[in-house]
């Protein structure tokens, strides 16, 4: 199959190198010249682990190319897909979706012989019927049919997750145009990976359900945490105790502080939105808006009392920046909310992440980059970890509180334990959900108060 790939962000270049290693020949369009030129050069404009050798591999192999003339890419296609951009737009919480109208009108323009427009990126109900509108005004219905195709990607586990689905959801309304995408998934059919065929509203609501229920999932357990800290409850053991029950599941009940990224903060308000316009208010999902910004207001505090009332003077280390591990996307990130808070408060930020300073430096002013957990440790007031990296989980924490002018630790991840600070030597060890740890002056210096 001959597939043109509209959009070279997360989701058109991980889906296009995908493709292309099915078999398939790929071209990849962007508007963007400098990003073309860096894709032909070989270089991957993301970090999404394996990604720059399975590309290697498929342009070598002549399967996969990059360009910015949409015209030629289209024109022999058997399956457009549409990857661009569907940010929220400000002011309403809506979708923006001009990207994607925009890119329709073109394709009308450049395709030959009989087509099947996919819609990849994630967009309202009732889109792709407006996609089908907008290319009939051009092309006969014989030339074109439309599919709705989300994705279902996790940013650090992208390729995995599109060559081992739990299942692909395909949109379509006829027999034609799902021939064409059972051929382009046939790999993953042969291999028993459901493809999970139903009409183009179901296709496209099911991607805003699938985000705003883990989403929700993520929230219920950051509320249930805050609660535990009140009682003296453990929301580890809570979580666990929890997931166990098959029909909940273990996945997305780890505390934290709130979620961020691509996907869930722009897709919940989507959701919202998408309700509101409907006379059908999604009120869990608007209340699952509300407390995940609580939660991120909250760490803020925890911060402040670890820090004894007050930011101001203080040195602090942050050990992660990007929304989550093994990717360096800041959207919504956590840390954008709480770094400002710090800096704002008179706090002199060290921060050190493995992927994070090439879109951290633009959206964190004010904070010094350091490469080594150490160093940025060395001389600080407080260690705030909130992106759990790989290489944040097995610190000498003893080397840390040793070098620290006073050893206070806020672990936003419960990577670590009370126990493992305070035999590390911290005075100070604050967690979510879990009991503190703080070393009494008093007479007894070994002391705990839970």
């Amino acid at each position: 199959m001959k597939i043109a790939m509209i959009g070279t962000g997360y989701v058109g270049l991980v889906s296009g190198v995908c493709f292309s290693d099915f078999g398939h020949t790929v071209v990849c369009v962007d508007k963007n010249p400098e990003k073309v030129a860096q894709l032909n050069r070989g270089e991957v404009p993301i970090y999404e682990p394996g990604l720059d050798v399975l590309m290697e591999k498929n342009v070598a192999a002549g399967r996969l190319a990059f360009t910015g003339d949409l015209t030629e890419a289209v024109a022999d296609a058997d399956a457009v897909f549409i990857a661009v951009g569907t940010p929220t737009r400000r002011g309403d919480g809506h979708a923006d979706l001009s990207y994607v109208y925009a890119a329709a009108e073109e394709i009308a323009a450049a395709i030959k012989g009989f087509t099947v427009i996919v819609t990849k990126s994630t967009v309202p109900v009732g889109t792709n019927r407006k996609v089908f509108e907008i290319i009939n005004k051009t092309r006969t219905t014989d030339e074109f049919d439309v599919a709705s195709n989300p994705e279902f990607l996790r940013e650090g586990a992208a390729i995995d997750d599109f060559m081992r689905p739990d299942r692909v959801v395909v949109g379509v309304e006829t027999e034609r145009a799902q021939e064409v995408m059972g051929d382009i998934y046939r790999p993953l059919f042969l291999r028993d990976f459901p493809v999970v065929y139903t009409d183009l509203e179901s296709a496209e609501m099911i991607k805003y359900a699938a985000n705003a229920f883990l989403a929700t999932k993520i929230t219920f357990i950051n509320e249930i945490a805050a609660l535990c800290e009140r009682v003296g409850a453990d929301i580890k053991s809570v979580s666990k105790g929890m997931g166990l029950d098959g029909r909940i599941g273990n996945k997305f009940l780890h505390a934290g502080p709130g979620y961020g990224g691509s996907c869930f903060p722009k897709d919940t308000k989507a959701l919202a939105r998408i309700g509101q316009e409907h006379a059908v208010p999604q009120e869990i999902t608007e209340a699952v808006i509300m407390v995940n910004e609580e939660v991120k207001r909250r760490m803020i505090e925890k911060l402040r009392d670890l820090c004894e009332g007050s930011f101001n003077g203080k040195t602090i280390a942050v050990l992660g920046v990007t929304f989550k591990p093994n990717t360096d996307d800041m959207r919504d990130a956590p840390s954008l909310t709480i770094v400002p808070a710090l800096v704002g408060g008179g706090a002199k930020v060290r921060v050190v992440d493995p992927q994070g300073r090439h879109e951290g430096e633009k959206l964190l002013p004010g904070v010094d980059w350091v490469e080594d957990p150490y160093a940025a440790a060395e001389g600080a007031n407080a260690l705030v970890l909130i992106t759990e990296w790989n290489e944040f989980r097995a610190l000498d924490l003893s080397r840390m509180a040793q070098s620290m002018a006073s050893a206070r630790m806020a672990d936003l991840r419960n990577i670590y334990s009370a126990a493992d600070a305070e035999a590390a030597g911290f005075e100070a060890y604050s967690c979510v959900g879990r009991p503190d740890m703080t070393v009494d002056k008093g007479d007894d210096p070994a002391a705990v108060a839970g």
